[in-house]
């Protein structure tokens, strides 16, 4: 059996083995959903998990395919967000690193794609306590009695502290295996909180009337995450404005610090980087950068994130005529369907060259 020696030891050995500072749990997202991801026997051989995620994998079976979940919005939610950036959050077809190398460096990207993910294990474990699939938790029955608002607090409110608690467990795990004394591990436990936050910062309330003739004489309500796209958005804008730290110590400790002396210290639900980016313009198959070569691009604005002058880099851009057949002429037909026509439309496509 396991003892405290041994499963420190077994962890140093993951750590020296595996490619450092990913975020391993997303590589479930390649896995077909009808494959299960629970199991002794599955939870050994899933690749880039600490020994403490194993553990928790055997021990909580039935929340891995809330992480498989987690897994499958962290990378649709990255690729929404950045779509129109050079670095876009394309993904490599094998390996721990889902996006790619990049996630090794500790930059700005990494820094989000930490964020996201413990966000995302937050909130898909605590959907899946809401709607009954998980047998430890349920809906949140601490928020009673009422409001200051007046009204009567009743329903299901989602438990995100047991989302939250779950998140802390099993995505940190990772990083204390590697020791909390070196910049990467505690820039990204930092991230991974900043991404909590952005859930509990973003809480929305949901009501129902009561009343005669719906004159809501009464209204109870419930507490509700906000959509994860809201939390995409607003982590999106902490990227934006990231702080760039270094490693200081502090006394008997160490702590990240700003770079620069005159910007103020992050809050905790601020994003922090400690490298600065590759400039993502190039093809570079070792670090699973695409490049931007023959990406679209918008032609008409210099200032906008998409704009081909920012897009393309260096090589430039070209512009093309392209036909494209959209939907024209819409009407309304009772009932209740919506017809249309389609039209063929020539429009300019602009490309970043090769």
């Amino acid at each position: 059996p396991f003892t405290v020696s041994s499963l420190s030891l077994w962890s140093t050995v993951l750590s020296l083995v595996l490619p450092p500072f990913t975020v391993p749990y997303l590589s479930l997202a390649r896995m077909p959903r009808s494959r299960p991801v629970s199991g002794a026997a599955l939870c050994g051989r899933l690749r880039g998990l600490s020994v403490g995620q194993v553990g928790v994998c055997r021990a909580r079976g039935e929340v891995m395919e809330s992480v498989r979940k987690a897994a499958e919005m962290v990378i649709e939610e990255c690729q929404h967000q950045f779509r129109n950036r050079r670095w876009n959050c394309s993904t490599t077809p094998r390996g721990v690193n889902v996006f790619g190398r990049v996630m090794s460096q500790g930059t700005r990207e990494a820094a989000f794609v930490h964020a996201l993910s413990s966000a995302a294990v937050a909130v898909a474990v605590t959907r899946g306590c809401s709607r009954g699939e998980l047998e430890r938790c349920g809906c949140d029955r601490k928020v009673r009695g009422v409001s200051p608002e007046g009204f009567q607090w009743s329903g299901c409110s989602d438990n995100l502290s047991y989302g939250v608690a779950f998140s802390q467990t099993f995505v940190d795990e990772t990083e204390r295996a590697k020791g909390m004394s070196a910049g990467r591990p505690l820039m990204n436990v930092h991230n991974n909180e900043a991404g909590r936050k952005a859930i509990l910062h973003n809480m929305q309330v949901e009501c129902k009337c009561h009343g005669v003739s719906g004159s809501c004489e009464l209204r109870t309500c419930w507490k509700v995450m906000p959509p994860f796209r809201r939390v995409g958005a607003v982590l999106k804008e902490r990227f934006d404005g990231a702080t760039e730290v270094r490693l200081s110590r502090i006394g008997s400790r160490t702590a990240l610090l700003p770079r620069d002396p005159q910007v103020k210290p992050p809050a905790a639900r601020d994003l922090v980087y400690l490298a600065i980016s590759p400039d993502f313009c190039r093809l570079d198959p070792d670090n699973g950068i695409p490049g931007t070569a023959g990406r679209r691009c918008n032609g008409t604005s210099r200032l906008a994130p998409d704009g081909c002058e920012l897009v393309c880099c260096g090589p430039g851009y070209r512009a093309g005529r392209a036909e494209m057949v959209q939907r024209c002429s819409c009407k309304f037909s009772w009932c209740c369907s919506v017809r249309c026509q389609q039209c063929k439309n020539t429009v300019m496509i602009h490309t970043c060259r090769e």
